[in-house]
Formats: structure tokens, sequence, C-alpha cells
């Protein structure tokens, strides 16, 4: 069928339906409050604004088909953007705003189709005009929705750095002990402080292994949005979320008792992030002074996260490694103290590795080869022999300073090459 055809069938069915886009924009208003009631929120404003947006969004669509404009060259409406960025503003997930255009595609192509089955006659007809049509609003859909979402994430992370801007004096004046009444930090914050809560610092990793090379735009968005994942939702309260800079965040969850979140809820969430994400935990606090411990601790969690680097878990706690991090504060003296604690154990290549790992495990199950069997999946005379090289290495009984061995194993377990490299080369 000629281009020609099918560009006038569509033409006449573009035609009347756009005597209908009061209508129709009235019928996807409703819709959404049905499907996506966070696009409505009883907010009269943003009910305009919806209401404007979507009437010019069908209204630009029904022009490409009247007057044959190529929808790649179309520009969102300033209504549709403008709405984007106050959904941005408000937190609303930009998935909602998403779904939103494609529910209304569908909606106005069951209007189109009811209106081709009444004016084409021929099936062959119908169907290639009905092809054609789905094609390009696609393609309109798929051009709008780029630049709407563009609009939304740029908003969200103005709006978050000149929120944070303020956020951030208040919180830092908080954590230097320059606000000590609760009625006046909790007003300056917008945080209860009376309860309970855990500190925790999420950020993105920068070129490890098997993460990307350079964050996302939305990071601090993306960030956001972790951080409510972790919460307890019978709290009801949302984490204090305080970013520091383009891919890092402070944040305080508040928690219903002192114990960190459900560790199944925080794998589930990491589990859906981006693999570069990082998060350290604090232990849970009460009060101002629990504020300001737990998020002090996250810090130090972090401090030692990042001296693993490659070598880092997605989550550590406080809890976990705290003494570790109190530790390693000092990577240098760390790095000497492990050397001259372990001795030739302490070369940084996968067989001592291997050793001191085993020799770790052994230590830590009480000195049970069985044990440390079962628990590294290997052949008991296996154990033995590791742990009898391990100790020719570190050239005395484990007996002696065992404490020591025990500590300067666990910090190479944590923080691998960070604590080795270069051993090998000062004691030659």
């Amino acid at each position: 069928m000629p281009d020609a055809v099918v560009a006038e069938r569509l033409a006449q069915i573009a035609s009347i339906l756009s005597g209908r886009a009061e209508e129709l924009t009235a019928e996807l208003v409703e819709l959404y409050n049905r499907e996506l009631p966070e696009l409505i929120n009883d907010d009269e404003s943003m009910v305009s604004l919806l209401y404007a947006s979507v009437y010019q969004n069908i209204d630009t669509a029904l022009r490409i088909f009247q007057h044959g404009i190529d929808p790649a060259r179309v520009e969102a409406p300033a209504a549709a953007m403008e709405y984007a960025r106050r959904l941005a503003q408000r937190g609303t997930p930009v998935i909602d705003l998403i779904r939103a255009y494609y529910l209304g595609q569908t909606a106005i192509l069951d209007h189109a189709l009811d209106e081709g089955s009444r004016h084409i006659d021929h099936p062959g007809t119908l169907g290639v005009t009905m092809r054609s049509a789905l094609t390009t609003t696609f393609a309109f859909i798929d051009r709008v929705t780029q630049q709407v979402v563009s609009a939304y994430q740029e908003e969200r992370d103005r709006w978050l750095f000149h929120q944070s801007a303020v956020l951030t004096s208040r919180v830092r004046a908080l954590l230097d002990g320059d606000l000590t009444d609760v009625d006046e930090s909790e007003a300056a914050v917008g945080y209860r402080l009376r309860g309970h809560h855990v500190g925790v610092i999420a950020w993105y990793a920068r070129g490890s292994p098997g993460t990307p090379g350079t964050p996302p735009t939305d990071a601090l968005t993306r960030l956001e949005a972790l951080a409510s994942r972790f919460r307890d939702d019978a709290m009801g309260a949302r984490p204090l979320f305080v970013p520091r800079d383009e891919v890092s965040a402070w944040v305080w969850l508040p928690v219903p008792e002192p114990v960190l979140p459900d560790a199944g809820r925080v794998r589930r969430a990491l589990a859906e992030a981006d693999p570069a994400v990082r998060v350290a935990f604090g232990d849970p606090g009460a009060g101002i002074e629990g504020f300001r411990r737990t998020h002090r601790q996250a810090l130090r969690v972090q401090a030692l996260a990042l001296a693993a680097g490659e070598h880092c878990d997605r989550v550590l706690t406080f809890r976990d490694v705290g003494t570790v991090a109190l530790m390693t504060s000092d990577l240098a003296a760390a790095r000497t103290w492990v050397a001259d604690t372990l001795g030739a154990l302490a070369e940084n290549d996968e067989q001592h590795a291997r050793l001191r790992e085993t020799l770790r495990v052994f230590l830590a199950t009480g000195g049970s080869y069985t044990a440390a069997a079962a628990q590294l999946s290997m052949h008991k005379n296996s154990v033995q022999y590791r742990v009898r090289k391990a100790q020719e290495l570190l050239g005395r009984p484990v007996s002696d300073h065992r404490l020591d061995v025990e500590m300067a194993l666990t910090v190479c377990h944590r923080l691998g090459g960070a604590v080795l490299d270069g051993q090998h080369a000062r004691r030659s």
C-alpha cells in the first residue's frame, strides 16, 4: 500500500481524535489516578499541571500524524518538562513517570484502533495503518520520555544539591556539638533524634573490577532510593539523607530498637543496586550522642573499605570490622606491623594468601583441624599441612603472641594487598 494512502488514513484518524482531546485528557488523568496515584497525590497544582502535560502530549502526537511531522524532531511540551521537574522535587520515582507515558500510549492507540475500524473497511489497509501508527507513536514516546527523564534527573540532582547545602551545614553543626538542645536540633535537621538510629555511608566505588568506571549521572537519586529500601517499614519516618558529593552520601536510618537493619533486606536492596555501590554501617545509637557516634563509626568503616579497594565487600559493619578499622587508621603503620607480626607469611601472592586464610580459620575455630576443614571445605590433612607451612613462615610457634597473629591475619583478610604490597621488597 502506498505510504501516501497510509498517511492520509492516519491524518483522518488523528483529526477525529483531535476533536476529543479534552475528553481523552480527562480519561488518561483518571487512568493515572487508578494506576499511578503518586502522580496525583491530591495536590491541586500538580493535578492542573498533569492535565496540561497530558493535553499537550496528546495534541503534539496527533499533530505528528495530521501534518506528517518526523517524531525524531519533536520537542517535549513545556508542561510535560515542568511536570517532570515537579515530580523530581517531590521525590516521586521516575519509573512512575515513564510508566505513565506507556500507559497513555496504549490508551490512545486503543481509541485510534476503534476509529480506524469505523472508517477503514479493508482489514489489510487497517492492519498496515495501525502498524504505522504504532511505529510512529513509539518513536514519539521514546523521544519525549528521554527528554522528560533527563529533565527529571537534572532537577532531582539540582534540588538535592540546594536542599543539602542548608541541610549539610545544620548536620555538621549537630555533629560538631554546636547544637545540643534536642528540640532545636530536630527542627534544624528535620529528623527525630530521640529514638534509635544507625549511621550509614553509601557511595559509588570508582574503577573497581566488575564495576563501571564512571558513576551514573543520577547517582545521588539512586543512593537515596537505596537508603529508603534499608529502612524498617514499621518506623514510618524516612531516613535522613545528606549528599556529600556527586557520588556519596551520609545517611541515618531510624530503627525501632538498637539493632542493625535486617541483613536480608540489605542484601536484597544491594542486589538491585549498581554493582559499584558500597555501604558502611555504624552500630545503633540513641539520642544526639548516638547520632554522632554511629556516624563516626560508619566513617571509620568506609575508610577501611576505601583502603581495601577491590578487596572490599559491598557492605561492611562496624560490628564486624570495627577493631580492624580502628587499627588501620594509619595504613602505613598497619603495613609495618603486619610485616613484623607475620614475617615471611606476609608475602603478597595467592599461595601465601591461602596459607594465611587457612591459619586464620584454624585459629578462629579454636585450633580444631576438623572444624577448620569443614569451614574451608577441605580435607583435614590439607589443613594440617597448610597450618604447618604457615607456622614455618612465621618463624615461631603460633602460641607466641597468638592474639597479635590472629589480628594480623584478620587485617590481611579484610584488606589484602593494601597491607601487604611491598613487604618482600622491604625484607630483602
